[in-house]
């Protein structure tokens, strides 16, 4: 399913995006018509759209698009949200700032997910505190992790300071503390819903020398929830702690936000 401005998208439409790749975006877990934190989704749209296009977004404009692509949609999905200019030009990007919402929507899959391990690489996204949709270096890094027999990519800065995965943030437990590394991340909606419910959570520097001493670490996005981290590195960390499942219960129990 792929809608543009409540419309049936057509390839033309699609070019821009295509050849120039600039635009922004947010993906949201749909249950029954239902999101958790789907007004945080949608203020991460006006943010980035300000950001990017140097313009305002119709809030509600965006749910009723939302609400329009998926009305006949049952059960659970990802529905992604990319805000984007058809009219954008590569030599004068800013002759137009037109932003139009494209909708579009994938399969779900079931959680909780199985563990996955994980490889460091040093790297930082353009414009990290943005969910754009300049994907190449994740991508890029997640294919070459794979290709060494890990399940995705871990990025760190040249001192070794963890930030985020490639489209996700990454916890820490500490036995007391859930710890979210202090650097320069794209702050996702699960990780902020996250640090509103768990008491005990703090934001501090993580170094890979820190992981040795960690009990627990775990990736968080919408379509994830929480998914335990079984190894950084050759680092192995247990995938069976019970702060999985007291996070999972938290988020599950946040009231969710009909479309």
């Amino acid at each position: 399913m792929a809608e543009l401005n409540g419309a049936p998208v057509t390839s033309e439409a699609l070019q821009a995006l295509a050849l120039i790749n600039y635009g922004h975006f947010t993906s949201m877990r749909v249950q029954d018509q239902q999101v958790r934190g789907f007004s945080h989704h949608i203020d991460r749209l006006a943010n980035d759209c300000q950001l990017l296009f140097n313009t305002s977004l119709d809030r509600e404009r965006v749910r009723e698009f939302v609400r329009h692509a998926v009305r006949e949609e049952r059960g659970a999905f990802v529905v992604r949200v990319t805000i984007f200019d058809p009219a954008l030009e590569l030599g004068h990007p800013t002759s137009s700032a037109e932003p139009s919402v494209l909708i579009t929507t994938r399969p779900a899959m079931p959680l909780p997910p199985s563990p996955i391990r994980v490889q460091t690489v040093s790297y930082r996204r353009d414009l990290p505190e943005v969910k754009h949709v300049g994907l190449l270096g994740p991508v890029w890094h997640r294919r070459q992790v794979q290709m060494h027999g890990y399940d995705d990519a871990l990025f760190i800065d040249n001192a070794s300071f963890v930030s985020e995965g490639a489209t996700w943030n990454i916890g820490f437990f500490d036995g007391e503390r859930v710890i979210w590394p202090n650097a320069e991340v794209l702050p996702g909606v699960t990780m902020r819903l996250l640090n509103q419910v768990h008491d005990n959570t703090i934001t501090a520097p993580v170094n890979i020398r820190d992981v040795p001493v960690m009990q627990a670490a775990f990736a968080t996005n919408t379509t994830i929830g929480v998914r335990a981290i079984s190894a950084i590195d050759r680092i192995k960390l247990t995938d069976n702690h019970p702060i999985f499942e007291t996070l999972r219960k938290e988020y599950e129990e946040i009231p969710p936000e009909q479309l």
